[in-house]
């Protein structure tokens, strides 16, 4: 869009009039012309001058003073000038820089009207202002500043500075483009930094603080709530009452002897000393070994064996010198009943004063332990009561109690998941199926130990076939080193009983197995009456006997 204006040449930016030129008239005063006057290609000299000024670097154009007009030259002098064209054509828009002062022009130099100085006061040189840009100006080369008429003195003038402070532009520049944010991001990240080290000061106390309150409790003493202190009294029957009743009267014994050494439990029988335990609880001491009883309240004391028998795997021993003895009370084992609540007390694996509890499981459980020598004199035959209270290997020979305190058993051998029923000699742990001697046979038995050193056997005087495998227990065909499978003029001789007759029945209770017609005959004393059903030629039979005496080992 031409907008009206001239669509001749543009003039150049860069372009500035040559030093030592001739001053330039103004575009309206007529030049007159000489007839003598060389003429000169103004195109020429323009293209001279614009490439003089191509080579040269742009300079920045001298300001032209404000003055009064300039004296009347000579007429050579003007005719000179005349012949001289003017670098650029005039702009009729006055375009900066060549037309009027405009936003890019420089400006004038400052004129600061100061009083006329006296006659002979030296005058100061005159003061250099500044440019728009800031840069010192002084007056033209040869321009003298026309005299100064005297002014008054005034003090508004000399305060008075338009353009701002000397020696400085127009606009006080300020500070660089993100000075200011610089120094807001400066002020930013010190508060930043502030705040992490404040956290992290914060978390390391708070760390701290917590370390200590976990690791002593809390700043402040900590009390629970705890129930007071009572008389400890339980009911008799209870758990803890059986427990508080017993323990007193059961011991430990360590037992050692010249191969081999154990430990189990005893209860106190009577004031004179005399202890009841197990059988192969003692055997480790052989002849020579050594004893010791501890009693629950931590007193200790040699023990001598009184007697024992392997056959029903009872021994009786007896401590001297001890005084406030608290035997243990006997029940009767016949009184007891399936299902009746039972406590175990005993030392397992030697931690002593140990109770359990649980339930008679089953009675008349004919069980056989030991046979660890193989000729089978040590083998122990049992009519057991079968617990499901604990019993480990140590509690052998502890007291099994009823809900009143009384022994009803002694704690004797386990049944093993892995080795079967055995004593407790293995090291086998409980599986709720423990076993005890029947306390009205151990009360027999140990009567016996006590009075003679020996306990007596109930016998019927047959030699059984131990090989059988039917149902049933078979009399033999002949008996051991010779002699006669049925004694003569013994029980079963004098019953009718005659060899290779199969017994099947005891008091109307079946028999299985030669062991079990063992047991039941064990579990009587010598002299009870039996009565007995046999098997003969396929015949069932039923006769009656009185059972002999055996001396026992």
């Amino acid at each position: 869009m031409e907008d009206g204006k001239s669509t001749g040449p543009k003039a150049k930016w860069w372009s500035r009039p040559t030093a030592g030129g001739t001053t330039r008239t103004a575009p309206d005063e007529p030049i007159p012309v000489e007839d003598a006057a060389p003429t000169v290609d103004v195109t020429g000299a323009t293209a001279v001058t614009e490439a003089h000024a191509a080579d040269a670097p742009p300079q920045p154009p001298a300001p032209e003073p404000v003055s009064s007009p300039p004296a009347p030259e000579p007429v050579a002098s003007v005719a000179a000038t005349q012949a001289v064209a003017p670098l650029h054509e005039p702009d009729q828009y006055s375009t900066p820089p060549y037309g009027g002062p405009g936003p890019w022009a420089p400006a004038p130099p400052v004129q600061r009207p100061v009083p006329t100085p006296a006659h002979g006061t030296p005058v100061p040189p005159q003061y250099a202002g500044t440019n728009g840009a800031g840069i010192p100006t002084s007056p033209a080369p040869g321009f003298t500043p026309p005299p100064q008429q005297p002014q008054p003195q005034s003090t508004q003038w000399l305060q008075y500075d338009p353009w701002g402070a000397p020696r400085q532009p127009l606009t006080n520049p300020g500070p660089p483009l993100g000075a200011d944010g610089g120094r807001k991001k400066n002020r930013r990240g010190s508060l930043l930094v502030g705040a992490v080290l404040l956290a992290l000061v914060a978390g390391g106390i708070g760390g701290g603080i917590g370390a200590y309150i976990e690791r002593n409790g809390g700043l402040t003493q900590v009390e629970l709530p705890q129930t007071g202190h009572n008389s400890g009294g339980r009911a008799p029957d209870s758990v803890a009452g059986i427990a508080a009743s017993a323990l007193p009267s059961v011991v430990t014994l360590h037992v050692s002897g010249t191969t081999e050494s154990g430990t189990g439990t005893g209860f106190v029988l009577d004031n004179s000393g005399h202890i009841l335990t197990n059988n192969h609880v003692v055997a480790p001491a052989g002849s020579s070994g050594e004893i010791t009883v501890t009693f629950s309240g931590g007193e200790t004391a040699r023990a001598e064996v009184v007697g024992k028998d392997s056959g029903y795997d009872l021994a009786v021993v007896k401590v001297t010198g001890v005084s406030g003895l608290k035997p243990l009370p006997l029940g009767n084992s016949d009184n007891v009943q399936v299902g009746d609540p039972v406590v175990a007390i005993g030392a397992p694996f030697d931690l002593s004063n140990t109770v359990t509890s649980g339930i008679i499981s089953a009675k008349d459980r004919p069980i056989t332990a030991g046979g660890e020598k193989g000729d089978g004199s040590d083998i122990s035959y049992v009519d057991a009561l079968q617990t499901d209270a604990p019993i480990n290997p140590g509690n052998s020979g502890g007291p099994l109690v009823d809900a009143d305190a009384h022994v009803i058993g002694i704690n004797s051998a386990i049944r093993a998941a892995d080795s079967g029923s055995s004593t407790e000699g293995g090291q086998a742990g409980s599986i709720g199926l423990g076993f005890a001697i029947p306390i009205n046979q151990g009360k027999r038995v140990a009567e016996e130990l006590i009075n003679t050193g020996k306990a007596t056997h109930p016998v019927i005087g047959v030699t059984l076939d131990m090989k059988y495998t039917g149902d049933g227990a078979r009399v033999g065909t002949k008996g051991a080193a010779g002699k006669p499978a049925v004694t003569p003029d013994g029980p079963g001789a004098k019953a009718g009983i005659e060899p290779g007759d199969v017994i099947t029945e005891v008091d109307g209770r079946r028999v299985h197995s030669g062991e079990e017609l063992i047991v039941k005959i064990r579990a009587h004393r010598p002299g009870d009456r039996l009565d007995l059903g046999l098997t003969r030629g396929g015949k069932d039979l039923s006769i009656s006997l009185t059972l002999g005496s055996a001396t026992g080992t």
